[in-house]
Protein backbone atom coordinates (compact mmCIF):
# COMPACT_ATOMS: atom_id res chain seq x y z
CA UNK A 1 0.00 0.00 0.00
CA UNK A 2 2.72 2.42 1.02
CA UNK A 3 5.45 3.25 -1.27
CA UNK A 4 9.06 4.88 0.61
CA UNK A 5 11.28 7.33 -0.69
CA UNK A 6 14.10 6.68 -2.04
CA UNK A 7 16.75 9.45 -3.05
CA UNK A 8 15.76 12.88 -3.84
CA UNK A 9 14.52 12.36 -7.23
CA UNK A 10 11.86 10.32 -6.02
CA UNK A 11 10.59 12.91 -3.34
CA UNK A 12 10.83 15.95 -6.34
CA UNK A 13 8.61 13.50 -8.01
CA UNK A 14 6.27 12.58 -5.51
CA UNK A 15 6.17 16.09 -4.31
CA UNK A 16 5.38 17.31 -7.39
CA UNK A 17 2.47 14.47 -8.75
CA UNK A 18 4.31 12.83 -10.66
CA UNK A 19 3.58 9.42 -9.55
CA UNK A 20 2.01 6.64 -11.56
CA UNK A 21 -1.04 5.56 -9.79
CA UNK A 22 -1.42 5.91 -5.87
CA UNK A 23 -5.04 8.33 -5.38
CA UNK A 24 -6.92 8.23 -2.23
CA UNK A 25 -9.71 6.86 -1.49
CA UNK A 26 -11.79 9.72 -3.30
CA UNK A 27 -9.85 12.37 -2.22
CA UNK A 28 -8.03 13.98 -4.69
CA UNK A 29 -4.56 13.04 -5.88
CA UNK A 30 -1.91 11.74 -3.20
CA UNK A 31 0.42 14.30 -2.40
CA UNK A 32 2.90 11.85 -0.65
CA UNK A 33 3.62 8.86 -0.03
CA UNK A 34 4.02 7.09 3.69
CA UNK A 35 7.85 7.73 3.84
CA UNK A 36 7.36 11.61 3.50
CA UNK A 37 4.01 11.34 5.83
CA UNK A 38 5.77 10.40 8.29
CA UNK A 39 7.90 13.35 8.84
CA UNK A 40 4.77 15.57 8.67
CA UNK A 41 3.07 13.93 10.69
CA UNK A 42 5.76 13.82 12.91
CA UNK A 43 6.38 17.46 12.85
CA UNK A 44 2.42 18.20 13.41
CA UNK A 45 2.56 16.90 16.55
CA UNK A 46 5.91 18.01 17.55
CA UNK A 47 4.44 21.46 17.53
CA UNK A 48 1.24 20.09 19.54
CA UNK A 49 -0.30 17.32 21.14
CA UNK A 50 -2.86 16.27 18.65
CA UNK A 51 -5.80 13.61 17.45
CA UNK A 52 -5.21 11.49 14.39
CA UNK A 53 -8.88 13.49 13.15
CA UNK A 54 -6.93 17.26 13.76
CA UNK A 55 -4.05 15.75 11.89
CA UNK A 56 -6.23 15.09 8.72
CA UNK A 57 -7.72 18.41 9.25
CA UNK A 58 -4.48 20.90 9.65
CA UNK A 59 -2.74 18.76 6.17
CA UNK A 60 -5.74 19.65 4.86
CA UNK A 61 -5.38 23.25 5.80
CA UNK A 62 -1.48 23.49 5.35
CA UNK A 63 -1.84 22.64 1.77
CA UNK A 64 -4.39 24.89 0.85
CA UNK A 65 -7.62 22.62 1.00
CA UNK A 66 -5.66 20.50 -1.98
CA UNK A 67 -5.44 17.57 0.08
CA UNK A 68 -6.64 15.35 2.60
CA UNK A 69 -5.27 12.02 3.66
CA UNK A 70 -7.90 9.31 4.24
CA UNK A 71 -8.13 8.05 8.23
CA UNK A 72 -6.78 5.00 6.00
CA UNK A 73 -3.36 6.56 5.68
CA UNK A 74 -3.20 8.44 9.19
CA UNK A 75 -4.51 6.01 12.19
CA UNK A 76 -1.69 3.30 10.49
CA UNK A 77 0.90 5.83 10.58
CA UNK A 78 0.11 6.56 13.85
CA UNK A 79 0.28 3.15 14.99
CA UNK A 80 4.05 3.16 13.03
CA UNK A 81 4.92 5.87 14.82
CA UNK A 82 3.83 4.41 18.19
CA UNK A 83 5.54 1.63 17.68
CA UNK A 84 8.79 3.33 16.67
CA UNK A 85 8.78 4.86 20.23
CA UNK A 86 8.46 8.40 18.32
CA UNK A 87 4.82 9.47 19.84
CA UNK A 88 3.19 8.10 22.80
CA UNK A 89 -1.06 7.96 23.30
CA UNK A 90 -2.66 9.23 26.40
CA UNK A 91 -6.64 8.77 25.79
CA UNK A 92 -8.54 11.78 25.72
CA UNK A 93 -11.99 10.74 25.95
CA UNK A 94 -12.80 8.01 23.56
CA UNK A 95 -10.07 9.55 21.43
CA UNK A 96 -6.48 9.16 21.02
CA UNK A 97 -3.94 12.09 21.97
CA UNK A 98 -0.44 11.63 20.61
CA UNK A 99 2.57 13.25 21.80
CA UNK A 100 6.13 13.36 20.34
CA UNK A 101 8.73 11.44 22.51
CA UNK A 102 12.25 12.05 23.01
CA UNK A 103 13.57 9.88 20.28
CA UNK A 104 10.96 11.32 18.04
CA UNK A 105 12.55 14.96 18.70
CA UNK A 106 16.02 13.60 17.72
CA UNK A 107 14.72 11.50 14.57
CA UNK A 108 13.08 15.25 13.88
CA UNK A 109 16.26 17.07 14.03
CA UNK A 110 18.19 14.22 12.04
CA UNK A 111 16.16 14.73 9.58
CA UNK A 112 15.29 18.72 9.71
CA UNK A 113 16.09 19.67 5.77
CA UNK A 114 14.02 17.07 4.40
CA UNK A 115 11.28 17.53 6.97
CA UNK A 116 11.39 21.62 6.50
CA UNK A 117 11.45 20.72 2.21
CA UNK A 118 8.35 19.13 2.55
CA UNK A 119 6.34 21.66 4.72
CA UNK A 120 7.77 24.20 2.07
CA UNK A 121 6.35 21.81 -1.05
CA UNK A 122 3.04 21.61 1.18
CA UNK A 123 2.66 25.34 1.56
CA UNK A 124 3.23 25.77 -2.57
CA UNK A 125 0.19 26.81 -4.52
CA UNK A 126 -0.97 23.64 -6.80
CA UNK A 127 0.35 24.13 -10.62
CA UNK A 128 -2.01 23.66 -13.64
CA UNK A 129 -1.62 20.10 -13.69
CA UNK A 130 -2.22 19.82 -10.28
CA UNK A 131 -5.19 22.22 -10.62
CA UNK A 132 -6.91 20.29 -13.40
CA UNK A 133 -6.18 16.77 -11.12
CA UNK A 134 -7.87 18.13 -8.39
CA UNK A 135 -10.93 19.09 -10.87
CA UNK A 136 -10.77 15.75 -12.09
CA UNK A 137 -11.28 14.00 -8.48
CA UNK A 138 -14.01 16.81 -7.59
CA UNK A 139 -15.96 15.92 -10.75
CA UNK A 140 -15.59 12.15 -10.06
CA UNK A 141 -16.84 12.33 -6.61
CA UNK A 142 -19.90 14.75 -7.82
CA UNK A 143 -20.93 12.51 -10.55
CA UNK A 144 -20.45 9.54 -7.73
CA UNK A 145 -22.74 10.83 -5.90
CA UNK A 146 -25.38 12.19 -7.66
CA UNK A 147 -25.73 9.45 -9.47
CA UNK A 148 -26.17 7.61 -6.40
CA UNK A 149 -28.85 9.90 -4.40
CA UNK A 150 -31.45 8.01 -3.03
CA UNK A 151 -33.14 5.40 -5.75
CA UNK A 152 -31.21 6.02 -9.19
CA UNK A 153 -33.52 8.35 -11.37
CA UNK A 154 -33.05 6.69 -14.91
CA UNK A 155 -33.36 10.50 -16.03
CA UNK A 156 -30.54 12.04 -13.72
CA UNK A 157 -28.44 9.48 -14.90
CA UNK A 158 -28.89 10.20 -18.37
CA UNK A 159 -28.63 14.16 -17.77
CA UNK A 160 -25.03 13.34 -16.45
CA UNK A 161 -24.40 11.10 -19.08
CA UNK A 162 -25.32 14.13 -21.43
CA UNK A 163 -23.15 16.51 -19.15
CA UNK A 164 -20.11 14.15 -19.25
CA UNK A 165 -20.67 13.37 -23.25
CA UNK A 166 -20.85 17.32 -23.89
CA UNK A 167 -17.52 17.75 -21.94
CA UNK A 168 -15.80 15.43 -23.78
CA UNK A 169 -16.44 16.69 -26.92
CA UNK A 170 -15.67 20.07 -25.99
CA UNK A 171 -12.51 19.06 -24.44
CA UNK A 172 -11.69 17.11 -27.66
CA UNK A 173 -12.45 20.43 -30.16
CA UNK A 174 -9.75 22.57 -27.80
CA UNK A 175 -6.75 23.17 -30.42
Amino acid sequence: MFRFLHGAHRFHSLMHGHHGGGRGHGRGPKMFDAGAMRYVVLQLIAEKPRHGYEIIKELEQRSGGGYTPSPGAIYPLLSMLLDMGHVSATADGNKKLHTITPEGEAFLAENRQFVDAILARMGEPCDARGDVRNLMHALRDLVHRRARDGQPDPARLEQVRAILRRAITDIEALD
